[in-house]
C-alpha cells in the first residue's frame, strides 16, 4: 500500500509545482468579476489561455488514471488540475441571466423570399459547376463523379460495391492498417448495390445519393451492425432499429459501406482508440498522424477515397475537427436542424449531427436531404425550410464577415499565414470584412466543457460503474474530471450560455458570418505508445477545440473547408459560422473557399473506387 501512496503523493506534488511554473500570474483576474447583466467583461478581447496538463501515454497516463480515480486523486489531483486550466471559472462569476439548457433558437418571423429555384436545380447547377473546376491535378472524386458513372453507363452501382470491398479488405491487410471502417458486411452492401443498379437500369433513381457509398460513425444505429460508440462493452448484440438518418439515407438509394471508428464515447479529439474492436484512424495524408476525432473514421473514410460522403456527430468539434485535419469538409448543422434520433445520446444540448464530404458541394446535397424536422427528436421541430437559392452568386458582395482578430491570430503561424490570405481571397470576391467583439471566449470554453462533461458523465454513471475497467485509459480520465463539477457549475455554465447567445444575436444583427481558423494546430504525431494505451494531452486538446466551442455551446452552425497544406504536408481548413438556421451563407461563403486553394494534395493512402 506504500508505494501506489508514494507514487499518488509524487504525482500529486509535481502537478502543483508545474501548474504554478506554467500559470501566467494574473491571467484569470479579469474573468473573476462580478457582472451586470448583458455586460461583455474583458476576456473576449485576450488571447486564450494557454491550458496546462501532462501529455501522457503509456505507464504515466496509466498510473495518472488510477491516481485519478482515487479517493486522493479526487480531493487534490484533479481540483488542482482543474484550478491550474481555470475550469473554476464558474466558482468567480456571478451571472444573473436565466440558464438556456437547450440552445434551441426559434425561427425568425421574416417573410421569407419566393424561391427562384427548386432545390433540385440548384443543386444540378452546383454539381455542374464543380464538374468542371478551374484548377487541374488530383481532385477528390464526388457524388457528381459517381453520378456520371452511372448515367452513363460507365459503372454500375454493383461494380463500385465490388470495388469497395475489394479496397477494404486492402485496408485491413495494410501496414499500418487505415481501421477507417470498423464494421462492414460484403452482403449488405452488395444487397443495396444491385437493387441500385437495378433503378438506374430502369432509369428510375430515387435521389442524388442513389447508389452513393456512404459510411455512418459508430454512435449512429446502422442495422445489423453493433452499436458500440467506440467502446468495447457496448452493442453486444447486431442492431434491429435504424437512426433516422440512417433510414433516410437508405430511403434515398445510399450504399451503406458500413460504420466508422470513432474515438471512444467521444470523449476525445484524436481519434486515438487503442481498444480490441477499434483501433487507431490513421490519417490519410501522413498515417503517423491523428486523424482528429471523435469522427475519426468518417473523416479518414472520405479523405481515403473509400466513399464521397460519411456521417458523423459534432459535440465538441467532432466532424469539424477530423475533417479539418483529414484535409475535406465537414458541416456541423443548427442544434436540432438533423436528427439525432438513434445516436447515442451523450451530450443532449451541444451535439449536431453532419455531413463530412469531399466538397460543399456534396455537403449541400447530403443537407438537403437530411435536414428536416423529426416527430421522434423534440429538437427543431420547428425548424424552417432549408432555403439554398441565394448560393449560386458569382461573388460575395453584400456580405458582412466577422472577424476578431485577437482570437483569429490564436493559432500556428503556418495556419494564421494561410487563413489570412483566405480572407483576403473573400475580400477580393466583394465581401466586407467587419472586426465583431467575441466576448468572453473564456467563459465560453470553461462552460462547454462544463455542459459537455456534465452531460457525459451524467449519462455514462451506469457504465462507469459497470465497466470501468473496459473503458479506455482517457475515457476514466475525462470521466473522473467530469466528476468534480457541482450543479453550481453546471447551472451558471448555462447562465453563461444565455449570454453568450445573446451577444451572438448582436453580433449577428451586423454581419452574415463569422469567420476562423478551423483549429489552432494541425494534425497531432501519433507516437508508438499512444497505440497501445491511448494518450491524454489537455493543451492539443483544447487548442483543437479552440475554434469550434463557440458553435457547439450556442446551436450556431460551422463549415470546415480546406484551405491549404504546412510545409509537411499536412491539411489547413478554414472555419464559417452563421447565425442559427442560416446554412445556406455557409455553403455560399464555402464555395468560394474552395476556389482559393490552387491545388489539391493527394493523400498518401487513397483508393480511386470509379478507376
Amino acid at each position: 500500500m506504500a508505494l501506489p501512496l508514494l507514487l499518488s503523493l509524487a504525482a500529486a506534488l509535481l502537478l502543483f509545482y508545474l501548474g504554478f511554473v506554467r500559470r501566467r500570474p494574473g491571467t484569470p483576474r479579469a474573468a473573476f468579476q462580478r457582472r451586470e447583466p448583458g455586460r461583455a467583461g474583458d476576456s473576449g478581447h485576450q488571447p486564450p489561455r494557454d491550458a496546462w496538463g501532462p501529455t501522457l501515454s503509456g505507464f504515466p497516463l496509466r498510473l495518472f488514471v488510477h491516481v485519478a480515480n482515487t479517493a486522493f486523486g479526487q480531493f487534490c489531483v484533479v481540483p488542482l488540475l482543474l484550478r491550474v486550466n481555470n475550469f473554476t471559472l464558474m466558482h468567480y462569476l456571478d451571472i444573473h441571466e436565466d440558464p438556456t439548457f437547450i440552445p434551441e433558437v426559434a425561427a425568425e418571423g421574416r417573410k421569407e423570399k419566393p424561391e427562384t429555384k427548386n432545390t433540385s436545380e440548384i443543386l444540378k447547377q452546383l454539381m455542374e459547376t464543380r464538374s468542371h473546376p478551374a484548377n487541374t491535378g488530383f481532385s477528390f472524386k464526388g457524388i457528381q463523379d459517381y453520378l456520371n458513372c452511372y448515367r452513363t453507363g460507365e459503372l454500375t452501382p454493383f461494380q463500385v460495391a465490388k470495388n469497395i470491398i475489394s479496397s477494404l479488405e486492402d485496408c485491413e491487410k495494410s501496414s499500418p492498417p487505415l481501421r477507417a471502417i470498423v464494421q462492414w458486411d460484403r452482403e449488405q452492401i452488395q444487397k443495396m448495390a444491385e437493387a441500385s443498379t437495378t433503378r438506374y437500369r430502369n432509369k428510375c433513381p430515387l435521389s442524388l445519393l442513389d447508389g452513393i457509398p456512404v459510411c455512418l460513425k459508430e454512435e449512429i444505429k446502422v442495422v445489423p451492425y453493433h452499436h458500440r460508440a467506440g467502446t468495447a462493452y457496448l452493442g453486444t448484440e447486431p442492431e434491429t432499429e435504424d437512426a433516422t438518418v440512417t433510414r433516410k439515407l437508405r430511403e434515398a438509394g445510399a450504399i451503406i459501406i458500413g460504420v466508422s471508428n470513432m474515438h471512444e464515447l467521444g470523449t476525445g479529439t484524436t481519434g486515438c482508440n487503442p481498444n480490441r474492436f477499434h483501433g487507431t484512424t490513421r490519417n490519410p495524408y501522413n498515417p503517423w498522424h491523428f486523424t482528429g476525432g471523435s469522427s475519426s473514421g468518417s473523416a479518414a473514410a472520405v479523405a481515403a477515397g473509400l466513399c464521397p460522403l460519411a456521417l458523423g456527430t459534432d459535440g465538441g468539434g467532432s466532424v469539424r475537427i477530423p475533417a479539418s485535419f483529414c484535409g475535406v469538409v465537414g458541416l456541423k448543422g443548427t442544434f436540432g436542424r438533423i436528427s439525432c434520433h438513434g445516436c447515442l445520446p451523450l451530450s443532449y444540448s451541444t451535439v449536431s449531427l453532419g455531413p463530412i464530404c469531399t466538397s460543399v458541394t456534396d455537403a449541400a446535397i447530403a443537407f438537403s436531404i437530411l435536414a428536416e424536422p423529426d416527430p421522434l427528436y423534440p429538437y427543431g421541430l420547428q425548424q424552417p425550410k432549408p432555403s439554398l437559392s441565394e448560393i449560386l452568386t458569382p461573388d460575395l458582395k453584400g456580405l458582412k464577415l466577422g472577424v476578431n482578430w485577437t482570437f483569429f491570430k490564436a493559432c500556428d503561424a503556418e495556419i494564421l499565414k494561410v487563413c489570412q490570405k483566405a480572407v483576403e481571397h473573400l475580400q477580393a470576391l466583394g465581401a466586407s470584412v467587419v472586426d465583431v467583439p467575441l466576448s468572453e471566449m473564456e467563459e465560453v470554453r470553461v462552460a462547454h466543457v462544463i455542459c459537455i462533461l456534465s452531460e457525459m458523465r451524467d449519462y455514462l454513471q451506469p457504465d462507469f460503474n459497470a465497466h470501468f475497467q473496459q473503458m479506455n485509459l482517457e475515457t476514466r480520465l475525462n470521466l473522473a474530471l467530469a466528476s468534480q463539477f457541482t450543479a453550481l457549475d453546471y447551472i451558471k455554465a448555462n447562465r453563461q450560455r444565455t449570454r453568450s447567445m445573446s451577444f451572438l444575436r448582436e453580433i449577428f444583427a451586423n454581419v452574415n458570418c463569422i469567420l476562423t481558423p478551423a483549429t489552432a494546430c494541425t494534425a497531432p504525431r501519433i507516437h508508438d505508445a499512444d497505440l497501445l494505451t491511448g494518450n491524454n494531452d489537455v493543451l492539443t486538446t483544447l487548442r483543437t477545440m479552440r475554434y469550434m466551442q463557440l458553435g457547439n455551446f450556442t446551436g450556431i452552425p460551422g463549415l470546415v473547408v480546406p484551405v491549404g497544406y504546412t510545409a509537411t504536408g499536412l491539411p489547413i481548413s478554414f472555419q464559417v459560422m452563421a447565425k442559427w438556421w442560416d446554412e445556406a451563407v455557409l455553403f455560399r461563403v464555402g464555395l468560394k473557399l474552395e476556389q482559393f486553394r490552387d491545388m489539391t494534395r493527394k493523400p498518401a493512402i487513397y483508393y480511386d473506387i470509379l478507376a
